[in-house]
């Protein structure tokens, strides 16, 4: 029976974790604050209430159902991230149900999740798209309230105004987010796609990086009046971007007032940099712009498997020594964190790993294109992953 316990890796992971719980416990009289507790072990849990009205469930080790935030909490997860999208109406008008479902990812439905997330001790990240639909580096949809505007000040002003009001909302509701994300993957600049001709040109890939860098600090200066404290992050996906990207927005944008450089890190995608190599990049970024650094979205496969007909996003070759399995992924993730952790990084999240099938639907298809990829499997049940966060790091 021991020799069992100590070849599964999941349960030494578990055994570590209560051993150090235990020992913290000892000590509760005198507490010393600890590197990883400065760490974040993260999860974009931005699909979870949509997954749970639309017939998702998820189920702890123990095969009992319960709360994701509370799974995730319980294992160490303590930071929640949740995008927000301007008017996101088309989340509520794919179920044709008259207002049964949605929508999902505006004010009341973060607000909502930001309930959830911090009821679990986890602190908070909101992330503006600034858009009602996705945004990420190949579309940028300007929101249709801000269609009509011809003039960069008023644009500027529209976000500014806007972002206060709605972190106005969260601080109400007692929300206030430690971290402030302004816009997703924003690689070649806000409201770019299908711009009107008369729309101001933001598009970074264009060289307007005074337009942007304008419209960007509108945002943030929004932030600051709201809590002064409140982090701010600037996203970019893939980390070959990055030099190129914060070292044209600091001087040609003049963007300077932020704290973290965000980035989305997905290695079987972004095969310019190598995961060997990751803390040396990170730590590079670190020191070049004087800046934090946060990998904001991560993901890697558990299964080939596809538990739908939707289809999956995310798969093709294995990276060398990470099969796609559960114990692959678990590695995977193990691997990267401690990379970060070397590289002074601030922290990891996870990209919805809550996104299992149900009757979720989107333009593209019902159930999830993401499934293979959780931190659940076809059922609902809790992967090895989920124990990322006890892993015996070695902090400095």
């Amino acid at each position: 029976m021991i020799e069992s316990i100590f070849h599964n890796k999941r349960a030494t992971y578990l055994l570590i974790g209560l051993v150090l719980l235990g020992l913290i416990s000892c000590h509760s009289q005198e507490p010393e604050p600890s590197a990883r507790n400065n760490f974040y072990f993260g999860a974009d849990l931005s699909y979870t209430n949509q997954v749970e009205d639309l017939g998702g469930s998820y189920f702890d080790d123990s095969g009992e159902e319960a709360d994701p935030y509370q799974i995730l909490a319980t294992k160490g997860l303590n930071l929640a991230r949740f995008r927000l999208w301007h008017d996101p109406q088309w989340t509520k008008e794919v179920y044709g149900t008259n207002g049964l479902f949605g929508p999902y990812s505006d004010i009341k439905d973060v607000i909502r999740s930001m309930t959830r997330a911090k009821e679990q001790g986890m602190d908070l990240l909101v992330d503006f798209h600034y858009s009602d639909f996705w945004a990420d580096p190949g579309r940028q949809q300007i929101p249709a309230a801000y269609h009509e505007i011809t003039d960069l000040k008023v644009l500027a002003d529209s976000v500014e105004q806007y972002t206060l009001k709605t972190l106005s909302k969260l601080s109400a509701q007692g929300l206030s987010p430690k971290y402030v994300q302004i816009g997703n993957e924003i690689n070649c600049g806000l409201f770019i796609t299908d711009r009107p001709a008369n729309f101001p040109n933001c598009n970074v890939c264009e060289g307007n990086w005074s337009q942007a860098g304008t419209v960007l600090n509108a945002a943030i200066t929004a932030v600051r009046q709201t809590n002064p404290d409140t982090k701010i992050i600037l996203h970019v996906a893939d980390p070959v971007n990055v030099e190129w990207w914060f070292g044209q927005m600091t001087t040609s944008g003049v963007v300077v007032d932020f704290d973290i450089i965000g980035i989305s890190y997905y290695p079987l995608w972004h095969t310019g940099s190598s995961l060997s190599s990751i803390d040396q990049t990170i730590e590079g970024f670190r020191e070049q712009f004087q800046k934090d650094v946060m990998i904001l979205e991560t993901a890697y496969p558990w299964t080939t498997e596809d538990a739908d007909n939707y289809g999956n996003i995310l798969g093709g070759s294995p990276l060398e020594g990470y099969p796609f399995t559960e114990e692959g992924q678990l590695d995977f993730m193990t691997f990267l964190t401690q990379k970060a952790i070397d590289a002074g990084a601030l922290g990891v999240i996870y990209w919805e790993p809550g996104w299992i099938s149900s009757d979720l639907r989107d333009p593209w298809g019902q159930g999830s294109s993401w499934d293979n990829v959780t931190f659940f499997d076809f059922e609902g049940r809790s992967l090895p992953v989920v124990d990322f966060p006890m892993f015996p790091y070695q902090f400095e």
